[in-house]
């Protein structure tokens, strides 16, 4: 019996059950469903259909040669793409699984990641100039409605953006940049610094929430994380002029809401301002600045006194006058 028969027979196998039910659970008439097909099949041809039929429900691989003729079967070099991407996709979402909480997405997975990009650029481009390698992109790509390895590229990618993990990268995203190292050394060293000077002291703390040895032992450590972020922040706007709202890559926006969360939130921490003289001169200043002009005001309206000038006519009638008086 060859595979080509065997496949006809293969619905009839598996739904004659249903089309011949029995009157009792578990009794099947007329001798079960075999009893039925001895009437349409020799022995020999029965059981090839029966081993084959059960077989496919056990997902046991029946070989090559058993296979209907109209299947595509993938040639080696295909299927071997394809195990290459499967592998590395599995590596790559258990890297990013694992790395959600706390977020460390960019610094722990992006050799995987750039992994799955070459497994998915080898079955995309066409390998030579064969024939088969194009039949094998349009089979694994293009084949079905799903297109799963498609799907499963793109949602890596969208993560990759969303995170913006090209932020924290350089040299082609094959390895995290000076910036990155430095400002992930400094929260790695703050935190450090958080729970050094919480132990030894963590009954009081409590029982009365004093976290004042927090707060002045590692107060040099958080202003320094956070003005690398602030630089980081400036930095990042400046080289993104055109794209408005980038943001820094999620593993160092979640190192530092971490960091702050747990100076001003859990610790009640506070940052004082270092340089308040200049602060304090403005203040000043502008405080007395409306006394400063009224009383100037006041001493430049202050009017002098002035001085009865008489005209030139007026002397000279008077003078005239005078003569006469005396003359007579």
């Amino acid at each position: 019996m060859d595979a080509g028969t065997a496949a006809a027979l293969l619905p009839g196998l598996l739904l004659l059950p249903l089309l011949c039910p029995g009157p009792a659970r578990g009794a099947l008439p007329w001798g079960g469903p075999r009893g039925v097909l001895h009437s349409l099949l020799p022995e020999r041809p029965l059981w090839e259909a029966e081993d084959w039929s059960l077989a496919l429900l056990q997902g046991v691989g029946l070989g090559p040669r058993s296979l209907p003729p109209d299947l595509p079967d993938p040639d080696p070099e295909c299927r071997e793409l394809l195990l290459d991407f499967a592998r590395s996709s599995a590596e790559l979402t258990r890297c990013l699984v694992r790395s959600a909480r706390p977020v460390r997405l960019c610094q722990t997975c992006y050799p995987l990641f750039q992994q799955v990009a070459r497994k998915m650029d080898n079955i995309s481009r066409a390998v030579g100039n064969t024939s088969e390698s194009h039949g094998c992109a349009r089979s694994l790509l293009m084949a079905d409605r799903v297109q799963i390895v498609v799907i499963l590229s793109e949602f890596f990618n969208s993560t990759w953006q969303k995170a913006n993990c090209e932020n924290c990268l350089t040299n082609k995203s094959q390895e995290l940049s000076n910036t990155t190292v430095y400002f992930l050394n400094l929260f790695n060293h703050t935190l450090s610094c958080f729970e050094h000077n919480l132990q030894g002291s963590i009954h009081s703390l409590q029982q009365s929430k004093n976290y004042s040895e927090v707060c002045k032992n590692c107060h040099e450590a958080y202003r320094t994380l956070s003005s690398l972020y602030s630089e980081m922040q400036k930095m990042n706007a400046l080289a993104s002029k055109a794209e408005s709202g980038v943001h820094l890559c999620i593993d160092v926006e979640d190192a530092m809401n971490i960091t702050r969360k747990l100076w001003s939130r859990t610790f009640n921490c506070s940052v004082p301002c270092g340089d308040t003289a200049p602060v304090v001169a403005v203040s000043v200043f502008i405080l007395f600045l409306p006394v400063v002009f009224y009383v100037s005001s006041f001493l430049h309206s202050e009017q002098k006194k002035r001085k009865l000038i008489l005209p030139k006519r007026l002397k000279s009638s008077t003078s005239f006058a005078n003569v006469q008086e005396n003359s007579n």
